[in-house]
């Protein structure tokens, strides 16, 4: 039997609809979170099949501890969902420093950790999948999310490198960037201040802030709906490397590489020049 384990299981996230989907199929799943007693209902309805952990997981310790209890209780972990993260907003120069190693603790170092952690039984069986939790911040440099953006495209690139790596030992890595889904994610911004050190991006930060706090509730994106593509994905016999989630994401995506292909070749003649003259 198939053994999940879940990072981010806030109620009405991505965490919590994999763990539903996974338990539809029968697996049994291990779900983590920061409050785990907002679990406690759930937990009980799925009884010995799913088990809930508290996890911070910028705690290295707790991660390890996790990860152990997990394969202790279910014998081993067969896909490890990295999902937890949360954006912070702010413009590139003045966003608080504390707030940009917050981000990369959250939603890239988390990611290292876990992976570390989970990967030595997955090599040891041989087989195994990992789905990160990118987004389409990750391909697109959001403005007001720059360092959200920065540490999902380090991801993204993890993600890559990671891939080849462990293929050689049957484990499948996937990366997921979904669009604006209708979770919680937005919910406390209208509780935060603002955290901005320069005030000529004031305006700009604030406008950020009131767009978020506007669309909470109003996202296109249905997360159930979204991790079934995952799992259809994962379920092909070719599986693909990445799945954008959303309509919206797609065309940004789309809109973003076909920029990118069209200049990479209006400067081909830059781009192969750069190299020393041919020897023949």
């Amino acid at each position: 039997m198939t053994t999940w384990f879940i990072t981010g299981g806030s109620p009405g996230g991505f965490g919590i609809a994999y763990a539903d989907a996974a338990l539809e199929r029968g697996d049994n799943v291990v779900l983590t979170a920061r409050r785990p007693k907002l679990l406690t209902d759930w937990a009980a309805r799925h009884g010995d099949r799913a088990l809930v952990l508290p996890l911070d997981v910028t705690d290295t310790e707790q991660i390890r501890d996790a990860v152990r209890t997990a394969e202790d209780h279910f014998g081993g972990i067969d896909v490890l969902v990295n999902n937890a993260g949360r954006g912070w907003y702010g413009s590139v120069e003045g966003t608080p420093e504390s707030d940009v190693r917050r981000s990369f603790e959250l939603n890239f170092f988390s990611v290292t950790e876990l992976l570390r952690a989970a990967l030595p039984g997955m090599r040891a069986r041989r087989s195994g999948w990992i789905v990160n939790m990118s987004s389409v911040a990750g391909l697109r440099g959001v403005p007001g999310f720059g360092y959200y953006s920065a540490a999902k495209f380090a991801v993204e690139g993890l993600t890559e490198a990671l891939r080849e790596e462990v293929a050689p030992f049957g484990i499948h890595v996937l990366a997921v960037e979904p669009g604006a889904f209708r979770t919680h994610a937005y919910a406390s911004f209208s509780d935060e201040s603002v955290s901005e050190s320069v005030s000529a991006y004031l305006p700009f930060v604030e406008s950020v802030r009131t767009a978020m706090i506007d669309q909470d509730g109003h996202q296109p994106g249905d997360p159930r709906r979204g991790v079934r593509a995952v799992l259809d994905a994962m379920d092909q016999e070719k599986p693909p490397r990445r799945i954008v989630l959303g309509a919206a994401g797609y065309d940004a995506v789309r809109e973003q590489l076909e920029g990118m292909i069209g200049e990479l070749r209006a400067y081909e003649g830059a781009s192969r020049g750069a190299d020393f003259p041919s020897e023949r």
